[in-house]
């Protein structure tokens, strides 16, 4: 059996190595290595594949995050709604801005926003709401939606661990993931589900003018060359990495559909015990497995991870310390017990290999460990 990874891209190459070989040897040939043919070719195809009229590919997932709040023409001292229970980076930018994070508990079956508590948060001063839709399926973007219409806020969609979701509506219609928001940002980081040879980015929107925007802001506030109209920054996706997204993009589908086997079948075997809570999927949303996350009760979580590390199956913790308690973002009012659903998941949770490339032998391997070590 060859070694587990949390996520095998080694295997995946291989499997479309030929084109992306041949994409790579073609830029270097041609030295167009930023801007050009690939990356206008990565815009159009994730425009049809996500259903938005624009994207706007940029650095990485964090810069699409601050370019998009840019752009929004928020302001220091402005109020952004978002989880406590999700990775830096959503907080990061709203804080690097001169915003003020403003953190909420989230769901307990999904780990995403919980709109009433949205709701309960805001304030005069708030003016925008991130969503992320954590580990693979959709925060529910019908009440996120509604609660911003009403009270006349922007809404940012962090999709970074959820493209290629859709977003199911009563009626039978469906969005994907990042487009139903004013905004919409993503990250091609190596290990997401869509993801390249080293950092990059985008950013959706269906609104024209918002479009122009966020392609000026992103490339240093130029409207022409030497001619700045607004304060930018230098993101930009490079031409090496727009090849590999468009090798591996009419891939995606597939790629999620074996992720999703690979969680039924980690479901139907963590069924078995009580110490094992398997992810649920909420009825508005498909959920993609960025993570396949459990929740422990009454298993030393640090004892299994390294039970599993000497059996040479990894385990990862996304995330063991929310935002709330983090000590970059500590602030008087969210004390410790405030909010009790994410300090929960940060002590209980847990994440296994799951990638389109999990054999059944490795992953038969891996439920049998975890299996003998809850017992």
């Amino acid at each position: 059996m060859k070694p587990i990874q949390m996520v095998d891209l080694g295997s995946q190459y291989l499997e479309i190595k030929d084109a992306i070989d041949h994409k790579i040897q073609e830029i270097l040939q041609s030295s167009r290595f930023i801007g050009g043919p690939e990356v206008q070719g990565l815009q159009q195809e994730l425009e049809a594949y996500l259903g938005v009229k624009h994207v706007i590919p940029c650095a990485n997932g964090t810069d699409a995050l601050q370019i998009a709040m840019m752009a929004l023409g928020l302001k220091p001292g402005d109020e952004v709604i978002t989880a406590s229970f999700t990775y830096v980076a959503t907080a990061e930018v709203i804080a690097l801005l001169g915003l003020t994070p403003v953190l909420v508990d989230v769901d307990p079956e999904t780990f995403c926003l919980d709109p009433q508590q949205v709701e309960a948060a805001i304030t005069p001063k708030t003016k925008a709401i991130v969503p992320v839709h954590l580990f693979g399926q959709c925060a529910p973007m019908k009440e996120i939606m509604q609660i911003a219409n009403e009270h006349e806020l922007f809404v940012i969609e962090d999709t970074a661990q959820a493209i290629g979701a859709d977003y199911l509506y009563e009626n039978g219609t469906s969005q994907k993931a990042g487009t139903i928001g004013h905004i919409g940002c993503t990250s091609f980081f190596p290990s997401k589900n869509l993801g390249c040879y080293g950092d990059g980015g985008a950013i959706f929107t269906n609104d024209d003018i918002l479009a122009e925007k966020l392609r000026i802001i992103a490339n240093h506030g130029q409207t022409a060359q030497y001619y700045h109209d607004f304060v930018g920054v230098n993101s930009r996706l490079d031409a090496i990495q727009a090849a590999v997204l468009r090798c591996k993009l009419p891939h995606l589908d597939t790629y999620n559909k074996k992720r999703l086997s690979v969680a039924k079948q980690y479901n139907e075997a963590f069924a078995k015990t009580d110490k094992l809570r398997t992810p649920s999927t909420a009825g508005y949303t498909s959920h993609v497995f960025h993570q396949y996350t459990l929740q422990l009760a009454g298993v030393d979580r640090n004892a299994l991870k390294a039970y599993l590390a000497e059996h040479q199956i990894p385990g990862m913790i996304y995330y063991p310390v929310p935002l709330h308690q983090q000590k970059a973002y500590r602030d008087a009012r969210y004390p410790d017990g405030h909010f009790p659903v994410s300090e929960n998941l940060a002590a209980t949770v847990f994440s296994l290999p799951i990638s389109p490339n999990l054999t059944e032998e490795q992953q038969a391997y891996s439920i049998k460990h975890v299996m003998a070590f809850v017992g």
